[in-house]
């Protein structure tokens, strides 16, 4: 998923405060399959991530990236069919 696509899940929120949320989530919470809008990963940024942690996770899952460092969208992100259950 995308920070935006858990933002409109989840209103108030902008995509942004969805990255700082992901940014403190606690252990066993997959953040790194959140990515930003263009299937990039935002986390190379952060300095107690180690650069490259997100790709390298997301790759040993079966993740392939493009020669500009994007997943595609289309291919790889969920959807969830209920938002939340009833």
């Amino acid at each position: 998923m995308t920070y935006g696509q858990i933002a409109v899940l989840l209103p108030p929120l902008s995509a942004r405060a969805v990255g700082w949320a992901m940014n403190s989530a606690p252990d066993g919470v997959p953040w790194h399959r959140v990515v930003n809008s263009r299937g990039g990963c935002s986390t190379d940024r952060l300095p107690h991530i180690p650069t490259g942690l997100q790709r390298a996770l997301l790759e040993a899952e079966g993740v392939q990236f493009n020669h500009k460092g994007y997943l595609e969208l289309d291919r790889y992100r969920w959807i969830p069919e209920t938002p939340f259950p009833d």
